[in-house]
């Protein structure tokens, strides 16, 4: 596979030069929850934000986790709503019913915005059963960018035996104007666990409606993760079974899907393990990012559409252990970004790296974050803006008030990279 990635490292050049007058990191907001030392409070805005897009307004929207601090149980969280100059609005708490069963959804996950301009997401937990805490299977729901019309569109595992899904993953837009998501359990295929291998579901915006459209197998792919959409706007996935890793291809006006099984070879006797992240490469080439369990260190792969010509790159590290890549992103300079939530260099509280699509390699390490910076510690999603900033969130610390703790925070870095 020949590449030409001049503009990469060119566009590098330039971007030392943002570095030279200072932080290019910048905290814009921090969630703070009341209470001192301890940690223990509650979150009123939210806590531990894990979901960040930017819509199609030039805000940003989001999710944060937990409603409360210092609790063992699963509990509540936020949607929100984050200008670009840090105005925050909770356009939705997640609270409990009459049951202690959080009707509407516990712990929420990512979000997406539609082709309609409403936003969708998922949560964890919640929408079933009677119980305090991680009780339920999560549901899926819709509401408008202003914080109005709230409405669960469906409860995972409504069927019997989670025909319908289980563990609900991030949703894409189709070429058709619906909405595309992977669940890693239920459905009703078998061989990979006790509930199914998962589905791929699709939401109709017009109707709200939820219909799964392929029940994983053993023999299509295994379990499903990740959705990455392609240029010509069809998306591909990775499922991991337990012999094999599978590239699949869904094409919405057919509603086929194709299966191609990747080559990865076994390392002691195991194939690469989750995170098995990916993304579409400048070359149209499918990346990702891959580890082995028990093995320090993480690596590039790419792989052909097709599932030919598997790339294993070298470990970009391998001391002092591989880190906990959680977000991964082909930006406008031509690299790859990634958000490591434990870091690669030792200090243990996430960097900000950048990787070389011509070879694997690490090209850059920032490493700003600590439980005394403004921007917290452990981040967990990283996007690019409209213009060309970097935006991302960590899930605990940050700057707070007398009397409030910090417990996360929206950041963006001004790596000096062009607009999209």
């Amino acid at each position: 596979m020949k590449r030409t990635f001049y503009s990469a490292a060119l566009v590098a050049l330039f971007a030392a030069s943002a570095y030279a007058s200072g932080s290019p990191f910048s905290a814009i907001y921090t969630f703070a929850c009341n209470g001192g030392t301890q940690r223990i409070g509650a979150c009123p805005n939210g806590g531990r934000p894990e979901s960040l897009i930017q819509g199609s307004d030039g805000n940003f929207y989001g999710t944060a986790q937990v409603s409360m601090e210092g609790i063992s149980e699963a509990n509540g969280g936020v949607v929100f709503s984050l200008t670009p100059t840090g105005t925050q609005k909770v356009l939705h708490t997640f609270t409990q019913g009459p049951d202690k069963n959080y009707p509407d959804g516990n712990i929420p996950g990512p979000l997406t915005e539609g082709p309609d301009g409403k936003l969708y997401g998922v949560t964890s937990f919640g929408g079933t059963g009677n119980c305090d805490g991680y009780c339920g299977d999560g549901v899926l729901y819709r509401i408008n960018r202003n914080g109005s019309g709230f409405t669960v569109l469906h409860k995972f595992c409504s069927d019997a035996n989670c025909a319908d899904g289980h563990y609900p993953g991030v949703m894409v837009t189709g070429t058709d104007g619906n909405l595309y998501g992977t669940t890693q359990a239920g459905g009703t295929g078998a061989s990979c666990t006790n509930i199914g291998c998962g589905t791929l579901f699709r939401v109709t915006p017009s109707s709200g409606s939820y219909e799964v459209v392929v029940n994983f197998t053993s023999a299509n792919g295994g379990i499903p993760s990740n959705l990455s959409v392609a240029s010509d706007g069809t998306f591909y996935g990775i499922a991991l079974g337990t012999t094999a890793v599978v590239l699949f291809h869904y094409t919405e006006a057919t509603g086929s899907l194709q299966s191609f099984s990747v080559n990865f070879p076994l390392i002691d006797g195991d194939l690469p393990s989750s995170p098995l992240m990916m993304t579409i490469g400048p070359n149209g080439n499918i990346y990702g990012l891959y580890a082995i369990y028990a093995m320090d260190g993480a690596g590039v792969f790419e792989v052909n559409p097709d599932g030919s010509n598997l790339q294993l790159f070298p470990f970009y590290t391998t001391n002092p252990g591989r880190g906990t890549p959680y977000a991964m992103i082909l930006a406008s300079d031509g690299n790859f970004w990634v958000g490591d939530e434990s870091g690669i260099a030792g200090k243990g509280y996430g960097d900000i790296i950048t990787l070389s699509p011509a070879d694997g390699s690490l090209i850059r390490t920032l490493q700003p974050f600590s439980p005394a910076s403004a921007l917290g510690v452990f981040p967990e999603t990283l996007i690019q803006a409209s213009n060309g900033l970097l935006w991302g969130s960590t899930i605990q610390f940050g700057k707070a008030s007398e009397n409030q703790f910090g417990d996360g925070t929206v950041f963006s870095v001004n790596a000096g990279l062009p607009a999209k």
